[in-house]
């Protein structure tokens, strides 16, 4: 299989961060809109070919049992590069010993020409010794030509197969939605399953009071959220080429893993408006579970304090970690260097977003001491 030497541009990754969310939102919401529940989706069939094609996980998503044939043919491209790798292994071994073979050859040459003793029988064996490396060399060769050219055709194969399926995918999603279409049909009067209720999440008694302040703010963290959360497909994109570029291309890279990392760690910060306003941070329950919708606002506004002390600590140090790295032109020490003002630029705007957040819910938990609820 040929090599990748793609490098990551720093300005697709942010132009990426920036603008794929926005796509995203839109398919889904338009899907939401003009698609019926539970049926399969033409973009997510596209979108499960481009990330994981290579085993037919797009058919697999259509209730299409031929994506099994991809399987065969991808474990074919590691098993031959495996053996790839050993031979690629086996010529640089025997291309070292060729040139200390070269380095004795010269050498005996040097001897026979200064007539030194012994030199004639020393120069013949160091020819039969550079004859057996060359064979050596040749049949090393051959096999690592052999399976790097085994990998590219079951790799060919594979592309070939996605490409016919890229035409295909409609006609895919289509009968599965039949399909999915005739079950539901026949299940729509066995009844429904009951609800189970969630522990230690969605019982802040804030949930339940809203004010026109703090739906703007919850807004706010709602969009938020669902922004970031798309950041998840792009993972789901560089890992896949990053699979294939290590496993079938022999090809690993350093930016990808970097890229996702800075990612999540971004998208870990931002989303914490989110959490608080679907009320998913971590507490312990033990007592607060037990206590009123007045009891748990207390312990809301009193716990509150501690809340924005430590928000209002990282707001500060993100500030200054975010001035220093802009004004520093801060980038990374990998090989990919990107730049790192623009991550600790997040720490700022995600603790902005807590901050507001965290003030929504004191107001509702106020309103509640209060008995100002509705």
């Amino acid at each position: 299989m040929p090599s990748l030497t793609f490098i990551l541009p720093h300005s697709l990754y942010w132009a990426g961060l920036l603008l794929f969310p926005f796509l995203a939102m839109y398919l889904v919401h338009r899907e939401g809109k003009f698609r019926s529940g539970g049926a399969v989706s033409i973009p997510l069939a596209y979108l499960f070919l481009i990330g994981g094609g290579y085993v037919g996980l797009h058919r697999f998503y259509a209730r299409n049992l031929l994506g099994i044939v991809y399987i065969p043919l991808f474990l074919a491209i590691l098993f031959a590069n495996v053996e790839g790798r050993q031979a690629r292994d086996g010529v640089s071994q025997v291309r070292a010993e060729v040139l200390v073979a070269e380095f004795d050859l010269e050498e005996a040459q040097a001897a026979v020409a200064e007539a030194t003793d012994g030199a004639t029988e020393l120069l013949a064996k160091a020819e039969r010794t550079m004859a057996e490396l060359q064979q050596d060399m040749n049949a090393a060769t051959a096999s690592f030509d052999f399976w790097n050219s085994l990998a590219g055709a079951f790799g060919l194969a594979i592309a070939v197969l996605l490409l016919i399926d890229a035409f295909l995918v409609p006609r895919l999603v289509r009968r599965c939605a039949q399909t999915e279409s005739t079950q539901r049909a026949a299940q729509s009067s066995e009844p429904a399953a009951p609800e189970v209720a969630l522990v230690g999440t969605h019982e802040a008694a804030s949930l339940k009071v809203h004010t026109k302040v703090t739906d703007v703010i919850d807004a706010i963290s709602r969009r938020t959220g669902e922004y970031v959360c798309y950041w998840s497909v792009i993972a789901v994109v560089v890992y896949y080429y990053e699979v294939l570029a290590r496993y079938v291309f022999n090809s690993p890279t350093n930016w990808a893993h970097e890229s996702m990392y800075l990612m999540f760690g971004m998208m870990y910060l931002i989303a914490g408006a989110f959490g608080l306003h679907e009320d998913q941070h971590v507490r312990v329950d033990i007592i607060y579970s037990r206590l009123s919708d007045r009891g748990k606002a207390l312990a809301d506004v009193i716990t509150s304090t501690l809340f924005f002390i430590f928000t209002g600590a990282l707001l500060v140090s993100g500030w200054v970690f975010t001035s220093f790295a802009v004004g520093m032109w801060e980038v990374s020490f990998t090989e990919w260097a990107v730049q790192y003002w623009a991550v600790k630029a997040t720490i700022v705007i995600g603790s902005v977003l807590i901050i507001l957040q965290g003030l929504s819910k004191l107001v509702k938990d106020l309103r509640i001491l209060l008995a100002m609820e509705g």
